[in-house]
């Protein structure tokens, strides 16, 4: 997801995303420990999109 749409997002909207980006990143790794990762450029995505979403749930808090 783009920086600028998550930017949109209110702190609720990002704490759901957070859970889902956890769910995601448990199963690639679980795809990766049985041998069917095919993607592994997806472990790279995920891991930044949960530091994008954990700094402007950071700042937002900060904001308030």
């Amino acid at each position: 997801m783009e920086l600028k749409e998550l930017r949109q997002k209110s702190e609720q909207q990002l704490a759901e995303h957070l859970g889902e980006l956890r769910r995601e990143q448990f199963n690639l790794r679980m795809q990766k420990g049985s041998g069917q990762m095919t993607q592994t450029h997806q472990f790279s995505r995920v891991r930044r999109e949960i530091a994008q979403v954990k700094h402007l749930l950071g700042a937002k808090k900060q904001g308030q």
